[in-house]
């Protein structure tokens, strides 16, 4: 058959570990045959970034901004561990963190529903897609241990040198700690617009709750910006595509979001999100049944998978054994890449693969064939399974059948 021709670059980010070798056979298996595959290639595995002084992870992110569309595989984040068993230089940052900042982005991540995985909330029978403020807070903390006897003092110093100062606390008593943390009204304001444009995008609700009663000026700041921007640039946006946008407490909206059916965007600060997506991927079934794409406020997009490098299976794939690895989420950070590229450039036919290709790995799950972590969480009674090749080899085949 003829392969679908694109127009534009996508930006590829490979990564590490298991996840780089799934990414391999994916596209072999499951894009060239059927995509002229075009993309701008950078190597974010982690002996390239320390042979580039993690240069190579900034340029892909400003490939990114040039072409507007990526898709990311799962890296590493070192530790002292890593330090040692990858020889590196210095125990460099998370290349998603660094990709965040560059781009100004917004994490945006839903679980993919399939037959015969009940959600551990029987309720839910939609997705619930977490908006996760991708800057600031406990990230970008500093942190003190403090001594007994010490008093801990907030200073700001004005750009006229005269400084402001409030009390932290009086450690008469004993020792303790501290921690500092910051926020930029501009980065509010970008999570903000980013949150209402993929609501409107996606058709979707979009709630948002901090705890403002409690934290008067730090999370009531973030309440205000986002009222002012969605009264002034929003609201009739909103109103003509049939959505809301809802603001609660943190603590009511956990309730409601127990109770509900899903179905709309929860956006959340970096600590709320950080925690919260993982519960909710947790309570669907499976990380690697998660979505994940990273959205500027200025349209650009970067999908990748939510979950790591899966270390264990690439150190039993090392050694020859057979490992039966979830790829569903890499494979569908392929496919929102291809549907949005497909949008930008104006070709149904590759948006329409991009669904094809999910479809195929769906209908694969729900006819039984199934990874190892999904078959241990299926209810289905005829259900196998498989090696991570093997997956992918029966995906293959019903995409051949649809296209």
């Amino acid at each position: 058959m003829s392969r679908i021709r694109m127009k534009t670059p996508l930006v590829e980010m490979d990564g590490d570990e298991m996840t780089r070798i799934i990414w391999q056979m994916l596209k072999e298996k499951l894009i060239l045959p059927f995509v002229d595959l075009k993309t701008e290639y950078y190597d974010l595995g982690l002996e390239y970034r320390n042979e580039t002084d993690d240069q190579v992870t900034v340029d892909s992110a400003e490939a990114t901004k040039k072409y507007g569309v990526a898709v990311k595989c799962a890296t590493i984040t070192p530790n002292a561990a890593r330090m040692d068993e990858y020889h590196l230089k210095e125990m460099w940052k998370s290349p998603n963190g660094t990709i965040r900042a560059i781009l100004d982005g917004t994490v945006f991540r839903a679980p993919i529903l399939v037959k015969g995985i009940t959600p551990y909330i029987p309720s839910w029978t939609r997705p619930i897609c977490i908006a996760r403020h991708a800057y600031g807070d406990v990230y970008k903390n500093t942190e003190m241990k403090v001594q007994k006897g010490s008093k801990a003092e907030l200073c700001v110093t004005d750009e006229n040198g005269e400084e402001s100062r409030e009390l932290i606390f009086d450690f008469k008593s004993g020792d303790g700690i501290i921690q500092g943390m910051h926020n930029l009204d501009a980065s509010i304001a970008s999570f903000a617009r980013a949150c209402f444009n993929y609501a409107l995008d996606q058709g979707l609700d979009i709630w948002f709750a901090t705890k403002d009663t409690i934290s008067k000026k730090y999370d009531h700041t973030f309440k205000d910006i986002f009222a002012e921007i969605y009264e002034t640039e929003y609201r009739q946006k909103f109103e003509q595509a049939g959505i809301e946008y809802f603001y609660t407490l943190i603590d009511d909206a956990v309730a409601r979001v127990i109770r509900s059916s899903g179905g709309y965007i929860w956006a959340c600060k970096n600590y709320d999100g950080d925690v919260m997506s993982d519960m909710i991927a947790t309570a669907f079934g499976s990380l690697a049944m998660m979505t994940s794409v990273l959205v500027s406020p200025d349209g650009v997009y970067e999908y990748e998978a939510a979950h790591g490098t899966v270390q264990r299976h690439y150190y039993k794939h090392l050694k020859g054994e057979e490992t039966s690895t979830n790829s569903v989420a890499t494979i569908f950070a392929w496919s929102g890449a291809l549907r949005k590229r497909g949008e930008l450039d104006e070709l149904p036919e590759l948006s329409a693969f991009a669904d094809r290709l999910e479809k195929a790995t769906i209908d694969t799950i729900e006819s039984g064939v199934m990874t190892g972590d999904l078959y241990l969480l299926s209810s289905l009674e005829n259900k196998q399974k498989v090696s991570t090749e093997l997956f992918l080899d029966a995906v293959a085949s019903r995409l051949c059948e649809a296209m």
